[in-house]
């Protein structure tokens, strides 16, 4: 029976898979989800979480913890981004029950909540999502292609929303 969930948990996860890039020389994910983006250039909005789900595999026994490290290549430099505790601690966001330690081949699935800062220009950024292991061994990566844009403010969304109830209106 886990065998059957286990292959229905699979296929639900690369249909819903988001097209994203391999590190060079790192472990690639089983599969990553952009929520509400399957083809990258993916829309992330300042001020919001780009959320994701990483599906991936462990890659030694009694994995005690996986830290989570971003970079984002804009203008031909590789920049850092500080993740906050919370979100980087990769065993506090496991998610379907998973906890560490973690086995080797066990497969689990990390929620990823990236917070865009309002400060953030307009451009587009390849980032760059490494998962660690307590020896600073990677454990999976991945490269997303982000536009970063400002959102839509409460009445844009309210003019838009009128407008599309009423497309005849003045």
């Amino acid at each position: 029976m886990q065998r059957i969930i286990l292959v229905l948990a699979l296929i639900l996860a690369t249909v819903s898979a988001t097209n994203v890039k391999q590190c060079p020389d790192k472990p690639f994910p089983l599969a990553v989800r952009v929520v509400d983006c399957e083809e990258p250039p993916c829309v992330v909005y300042k001020g919001k979480y780009a959320v994701m789900e990483v599906h991936f595999l462990g890659n030694d026994n009694n994995i005690k913890s996986i830290t989570a490290t971003t970079t984002a290549r804009v203008l031909g430099m590789n920049l850092p981004y500080i993740l906050p505790d919370e979100v980087s601690d990769v065993c506090l966001n496991l998610l379907y029950g998973a906890i560490c330690p973690i086995d080797k081949d066990e497969d689990v699935t990390y929620q990823f909540n990236f917070y865009v800062e309002p400060a953030f220009p307009e451009i587009t950024a390849d980032v760059t999502v490494t998962l660690n292991d307590v020896k600073g061994e990677p454990i999976t990566c991945f490269v997303v292609t982000c536009k970063i844009r400002k959102g839509p403010t409460a009445t844009q969304r309210e003019e838009y929303l009128l407008d599309w109830t009423n497309p005849h209106s003045e």
